[in-house]
């Protein structure tokens, strides 16, 4: 067997935009090519009709393109851009047929209706407000996804908040709700349980992991556990956070300390337990993503340009290091496709 996977990366040095690459059956990278000219594409979303959602960044300007990833490479089909910085986070909500785009640098959050290979904006939310770490000088939209229930869920690592919105069928947004979490957590993605009746929200500023329980809307804080050894001083952020297939066990990214952290979830989902640090093998793993069957990890470490590849063992959650001298110019996002 074989996995096809997608890489997003910035475009300040030798990387030239998206790249596709093939897991092996043994769990090593092969085959690197690069599939569309993208301006920093550091996030992406695909959709079930084979359009690819981008970041884009076009000098002072940025936004989201579309494209059609049934050609090779793959054929621009419509870009929405406009002066200022580029999204950091898209998502596609393939019920209602809408995109979603997180603005790191502006703290706002915009719909796009999907028209056939181009997409018409019905809404946006500007947030406001500020935190207590320098990061933290403004609202700083770093997340936008879908709840268990269908709402709209967006993270703000600068107000130290999570939103969660109703939004109608035509992408409209109603007012939001929301949850305040500690001061200076800076909260950057979110995940929830198989069940939806609890949340794993992880701060990029505090290196911390949050247990939430969730209903209809509202988060409420279980507990909170580091994903960093007490004793390391240096600088580092986490980043991104994934479930195992089987919804057993978490796993998180930091970037100073270098490591994946691997959390084990109680039978009662109310607590979370560390078992594992592992070494990314590189500097600064912004991403990482496992493979549809849980049996694999892929991460890449965006100064260091390399991807490392992890068995995952199905029993104790823990990873094996496999490979880790794949190059990938620039690598900061990872998708594996169905």
């Amino acid at each position: 067997m074989s996995y096809k996977l997608l890489f997003g990366t910035y475009t300040k040095s030798d990387s030239k935009g998206l790249y596709e690459a093939f897991l092996s059956d043994d769990g090593k990278l092969n085959n690197l090519e690069n599939v569309a000219q993208i301006g920093s594409p550091t996030y992406f979303a695909l959709s079930n009709a084979g359009l690819l959602y981008a970041v884009d960044k076009q000098g002072d300007r940025g936004g989201v393109s579309v494209w059609d990833t049934s050609t090779m490479p793959f054929t621009k089909t419509d870009e929405q851009i406009s002066n200022g910085a580029s999204p950091a986070y898209v998502f596609v909500d393939e019920g209602r047929q809408l995109v979603f785009t997180g603005n790191y640098h502006t703290g706002l959050i915009t719909i796009f209706k999907i028209d056939g290979q181009k997409l018409i904006k019905t809404d946006d939310f500007q947030n406001e407000g500020k935190g207590p770490k320098a990061e933290q000088d403004s609202a700083h939209i770093h997340f936008t996804s879908l709840t268990p229930d269908n709402r709209l869920v967006a993270v703000d690592l600068g107000t130290d908040e999570v939103l969660t919105f109703e939004i109608s069928q035509d992408g409209k947004l109603s007012e939001p709700i929301r949850f305040r979490t500690e001061a200076g957590f800076g909260p950057r993605h979110i995940r929830f349980s198989e069940d939806g009746k609890r949340a794993f929200l992880l701060g990029e500023l505090s290196s911390k992991l949050s247990l939430l329980k969730y209903q209809e809307g509202k988060f409420k804080l279980i507990s909170t556990i580091s994903t960093i050894p007490a004793d390391w001083t240096k600088h580092n952020g986490a980043a991104a956070i994934r479930l195992s297939d089987d919804y057993k066990y978490i796993y998180t990214s930091n970037r100073g300390y270098n490591s994946i952290a691997v959390f084990k979830i109680a039978d009662d989902e109310n607590d979370v337990k560390l078992i594992q640090q592992i070494p990314t093998e590189g500097d600064f793993p912004r991403d990482f993503n496992i493979t549809p069957d849980g049996r694999y990890l892929v991460a890449v470490n965006q100064n260091t340009n390399n991807a490392s590849s992890y068995a995952i063992d199905k029993t104790s959650g823990e990873l094996a290091l496999i490979q880790k001298d794949f190059y990938v110019p620039e690598a900061v996002r990872v998708y594996f496709q169905a």
